[in-house]
């Protein structure tokens, strides 16, 4: 097994995640992963509320616009934008900080946005935004059905430069983070190391440093697919790249502790919905990792585009010339 390379000047920026900070951080999912030696636990996930932080700020929100502003940001819980996804789009036209919002209701969507991280997420998030597009209020939201009518689903939505992020009180069945959800930032020189999602990529590296000669063929490929192409593919579904279930015990916890660098930016609510809809459709042995020579930055061969894909899950990280990652996980439901 190959020794796994890492850069001091590079780790910085990485938050700290390691085996036990990530047992007690997500105790209850990583259970539920389908791992040699360990029991498939049944029930014990719970994901986002009408009533969680994010989603009551939601409520709030809504509560305060004026019937303008509600012809303009409401929408029907069936409207195409809800379906959309894009690094660079608004849902509306507004952005938050224009006039057609009271300061009260930008620091409701602020409250909403730190709802739906970690801490330490919310930090990186505030930073990529300030960044990326000059901040929050750069920004624009919409709101799809009607959060207080108890018997339909809805969803809060904001989008911009680099970002969209959901909070749907777990009224989208089974979709984890309520659908599909973008990242980014706009960072081109040539040191991937200066974006500060590089971190991911050192994790993910780690993975494919681990890889035996015969392992690698499987793994590295020359082009990815599009980035946007995150569509789940179910059971019958074929993933580019090594299945994790022909992994060593040693090699699955470095793949574990990868599902936890990536998913520590977010809630709790919506990492142990991830977790559950993955032990659902069988655990960390149906992901399939595919690392890419495409976009190899500084020919360093710390491969900057990679995804993580499986019947349920697909994570595409397109780290050059910056990053772009698309997220999408939810169940798909059998014919």
């Amino acid at each position: 097994m190959k020794p796994v390379k890492t850069s001091p000047a590079c780790c910085a920026d990485q938050p700290a995640v390691n085996r036990r900070s990530f047992v007690a951080a997500l105790a209850a999912a990583s259970s539920a992963l389908v791992l040699p030696g360990r029991a498939v636990q049944a029930g014990l996930f719970s994901g986002p509320s009408r009533t969680s932080a994010a989603e009551t700020a939601v409520s709030e929100f809504y509560g305060s616009l004026t019937d303008e502003q509600k012809k303009v940001l409401c929408l029907p819980f069936d409207h195409a934008h809800r379906s959309r996804i894009s690094a660079n789009w608004h849902v509306t036209e507004p952005t938050l900080g224009q006039t057609f919002y009271t300061s009260q209701q930008r620091e409701m969507v602020g409250r909403i946005i730190k709802g739906l991280c970690s801490e330490e997420g919310h930090e990186r998030l505030t930073r990529q935004m300030d960044e990326d597009a000059g901040g929050l209020h750069e920004f624009s939201v919409a709101l799809f059905g009607v959060p207080g009518d108890e018997s339909q689903p809805f969803e809060f939505m904001l989008t911009g430069r680099h970002l969209t992020l959901r909070a749907d009180g777990n009224t989208v069945d089974r979709a984890a983070f309520g659908g599909p959800i973008v990242y980014g930032h706009d960072q081109v020189d040539p040191v991937a190391s200066k974006n500060i999602y590089f971190y991911q990529t050192q994790q993910t590296d780690a993975v494919f440093r681990s890889l035996t000669e015969s392992q690698v063929s499987a793994a590295l490929l020359d082009n990815a697919p599009a980035e946007a192409a995150v569509q789940l593919q179910g059971e019958q579904g074929t993933f580019p790249g090594i299945c994790v279930g022909k992994l060593s015990d040693e090699q699955k916890l470095q793949v574990e502790k990868t599902l936890a660098v990536l998913l520590a930016p977010y809630r709790r609510e919506d990492t142990d919905e991830v977790m559950e809809i993955l032990k659902e459709s069988g655990g960390l042995d149906r992901l399939h990792m595919a690392f890419y020579r495409a976009g190899d930055l500084g020919g360093d061969r710390t491969w900057d585009i990679w995804r993580v894909e499986g019947p349920s899950f697909v994570w595409h990280y397109r780290g050059a010339p910056h990053v772009h990652a698309y997220i999408n996980i939810g169940q798909v439901k059998k014919a």
